[in-house]
């Protein structure tokens, strides 16, 4: 009778043990975004091709537009482990410790997505990705959103034109001087935020790329909208470094061949994105389009030029001059 005892305990336990293996791997992919702009399409086509491949082994959540945490919480999060994977912009890594990230939100350093992806895809890249290492965070990619524009209530044409604005901005020093170096007043706001504050006048304006303006309806209580692209706005695509490293090996390829895949289709997908939005906000008749033109360009770059200037020490002057070799940026010629 015990004997018989001891074996039931046996199949039970075996029984339970294979049932939990075959419980999938989850993982929790939270952003702030909408799930028809280019890092809330990626971050679906990563699902499904993470769970196709492994079979069921791994299932994703994906929980966009806040519906988790907002900006200031979902980094804490990660680390945390409430949360494995996220994409947060790159201005959101400056605040916590890794001030090299704030290269990125420096105005004009890049001229098109040719000379950002020498940075992003090369070993600066690389390199910047390891530097969260130290933060419990794995860094495994970057994804493109765009480059940004500039709305307001006012057209926007030359640099005096934003004096006294209150602009929304994220929380980025470099930013900040963004803004003041156009005479403007800058406001920090969570994402989730923006559109309340834009419609009722708590802000004049706000700085986004146009499939963000578009998506989150910004463009419907902004009567201008200026194509200066000025600034680049991307995502380091992250995992919680303990999660990560800790997967099955077998499945780390797999995500790792998942991670690589959805890159592509992310970078491919933003720019025709932001092509796309820009033409609904032309034919809504909500927004005036304002497209600059080389001379007042020009004036905008000259007057944003001394941000880099400043953010030098914090960003610091050996990674920036990495970055003007590999994109041929000359400041000599501002």
């Amino acid at each position: 009778m015990k004997l018989r005892t001891v074996f039931a305990f046996f199949a039970a336990a075996c029984m339970a043990a294979a049932a939990l293996a075959q419980q999938p791997i989850v993982i929790k992919f939270s952003h702030v975004v909408a799930l028809d702009t280019p890092k809330g399409l990626a971050a679906e086509y990563f699902k499904k091709i993470a769970e196709e491949r492994t079979r069921g082994r791994v299932k994703v959540e994906v929980y966009p537009n806040s519906q988790l945490y907002k900006d200031k919480e979902e980094l804490e999060a990660l680390q945390l482990g409430a949360v494995q994977m996220l994409a947060p912009s790159m201005a959101k890594f400056g605040p916590m410790g890794v001030r090299e990230y704030e290269a990125f939100d420096l105005p004009y350093i890049f001229d098109d997505y040719k000379e950002l992806h020498r940075v992003t895809q090369g070993p600066i890249g690389q390199l910047l990705l390891k530097k969260l290492d130290s933060k419990g965070i794995a860094g495994l990619a970057f994804w493109d959103n765009g480059f940004k524009v500039m709305s307001a209530n006012k057209p926007l044409r030359m640099p005096d034109d934003f004096k006294g604005l209150k602009m929304r901005i994220q929380s980025s020093k470099v930013l900040d001087l963004q803004m003041r170096a156009l005479g403007a007043i800058p406001q920090v706001m969570a994402f989730s935020e923006v559109y309340q504050a834009l419609q009722t006048g708590v802000v004049d304006g706000t700085e986004n790329p146009v499939s963000n303006l578009y998506t989150q309806k910004m463009y419907e209580v902004q009567k201008y909208v200026t194509l200066s692209d000025h600034g680049y706005l991307g995502y380091a695509l992250i995992a919680n470094k303990k999660f990560w490293d800790s997967l099955p090996a077998d499945i780390r390829v797999i995500l790792d061949g998942a991670v690589k895949d959805s890159t592509k289709f992310a970078n491919d997908l933003a720019q025709k994105k932001n092509d796309e939005d820009l033409e609904s906000i032309r034919k809504s008749g909500k927004s005036q389009i304002i497209t600059l033109t080389p001379q007042e360009k020009m004036a905008w770059k000259k007057a944003l030029f001394k941000v880099h200037r400043e953010s030098e020490a914090r960003i610091g002057k050996e990674l920036l001059q990495s970055i003007y070799k590999e994109t041929g940026f000359d400041p000599g010629k501002l």
